[in-house]
Order: structure tokens, then C-alpha cells, then sequence
């Protein structure tokens, strides 16, 4: 199967989402995590949306067995918590703060009001849960058809924010070789034999954070 270019979540770029809702006069609550901290937990109600201001946010699922699995990692500029305004009454995974956070806060009344009365917004959430749609697609895809050393280069590139032009390349949150090996769908030390080879090849740098060099984009590429 072809490999093709990894582009990440398609963002708000041009459009100021706070200072919409500070002229559209939107209700919603500035709230802050530490790191580690649970923002909401699978199984809780489902009342509310968060818009990520600063940090990142990682969404897990808890199955039955006890087994973990991480299906996304989210940045400033993502919408999560979104499954209430199509009738989600409890959450279906559990959001986790990975560095200290800062989001909004929109209970679900409130937002479903604000995308019926100002179609600005709401032509940029569709277009942002669009982009999120096709994104699971590829996760998908990726999942069925690459190995495990491609399923991890384009991990850390989309996490890197590969991709975004509005956006400079940064180091990453820490992150456990643990939560890569489930964001992955590998064991983690296929995950650490990957890490120390892509290290050695200059793809990876390890400097106060783990840095992404564009030149990893090979190993996707690669057939």
C-alpha cells in the first residue's frame, strides 16, 4: 500500500476561537489542570464541551478486561468532548492532562446554542470534526495495513504537528514509552528498539524533550 503524506488535523488558522467567544458573548468557564490530572473520566456525564487553550490532553478508553487504549492526543486549538451534542449522556473515555492545561469550558446548552445562532463558528467546528473524522480514517488504515515502525514515525510526526505551516515544529510533552506503544498498537520494547534507532539516525533528538526532525518522514515513506 502507498504511504501518503501525513497531515494532522486540519486547525482554526485564521480564526481567533476565544475572541469569537468573547464577542459572541459565549457562557463557558476557564478551567486548569495540573499535569496527570483527570478532566473528565469515562462514565461521568456528558455536559459539557472544552476547547484546549494551552497544554495537551491525552483520550483514553478503559475496556472491560482492564486493558487501556489511547486514541487521541490533543493540542492547543482541538474541540474534545464533543460526543454530548449528539446525545452522548456519559463520556466514552477518560481525557487526561499530559502537561499543565488550559481550557474553556462550554456547558452543552450553551454550545449547541452559539452553533445554531453563529454560523461562523459553526462552519469551523463542522470543518474541525470533518478533519477529526478523516484523521480516525487514517489512524484506521494505518493500523491495518503499516508496521509498527511506520504506525510510530507517523505518530510522533503527527504529534509534531508535521504538516502545519501556521505551526512551528516543538519538542513534545514527555511521553512514556508505555502510551506510545498504545497510541501504536506495539509492545514497548518495540517501541524503545524504534526510539533508540531513529535516535541513532538523527530522526529523533533528545534535548530537555523529544524533538522530531522532518527527515522521519522517510521511514513513512519508505516501501
Amino acid at each position: 500500500m502507498q504511504a501518503k503524506k501525513v497531515t494532522g488535523r486540519e486547525s482554526f488558522s485564521g480564526f481567533d476561537v476565544q475572541t469569537f467567544l468573547d464577542s459572541a458573548g459565549v457562557a463557558r468557564r476557564i478551567v486548569r489542570f495540573a499535569k496527570d490530572a483527570v478532566v473528565f473520566a469515562q462514565g461521568a456525564q456528558a455536559s459539557s464541551v472544552f476547547y484546549l487553550q494551552d497544554g495537551g490532553v491525552k483520550l483514553s478508553v478503559l475496556s472491560a478486561g482492564g486493558r487501556e487504549a489511547v486514541v487521541a492526543m490533543l493540542g492547543p486549538g482541538d474541540f474534545f468532548g464533543e460526543g454530548c451534542l449528539a446525545g452522548q449522556s456519559l463520556r466514552m473515555g477518560t481525557a487526561t492532562a499530559l502537561v499543565p492545561t488550559i481550557a474553556l469550558r462550554i456547558q452543552k446548552r450553551e454550545m449547541m446554542r452559539t452553533l445554531h445562532e453563529q454560523s461562523t463558528l459553526s462552519d469551523r467546528f463542522i470543518a474541525h470534526m470533518l478533519a477529526r473524522n478523516i484523521r480516525i480514517e487514517e489512524d484506521l488504515v494505518d493500523q491495518l495495513f503499516n508496521s509498527s515502525e511506520k504506525r510510530l514515525a507517523r505518530t510522533l510526526l503527527l504529534l509534531a504537528r508535521y504538516g502545519h505551516e501556521e505551526r512551528p515544529h516543538r519538542a513534545l510533552p514527555k511521553l512514556s514509552q508505555e502510551t506510545l506503544a498504545e497510541m501504536v498498537g506495539t509492545t514497548r520494547s518495540r517501541v524503545n528498539f524504534f526510539m533508540n534507532k531513529f535516535r541513532k539516525l538523527g530522526f529523533i533528538k533528545y534535548n530537555g524533550g523529544l524533538k522530531i526532525n522532518s527527515s522521519l518522514m522517510s521511514v513513512v515513506l519508505h516501501d
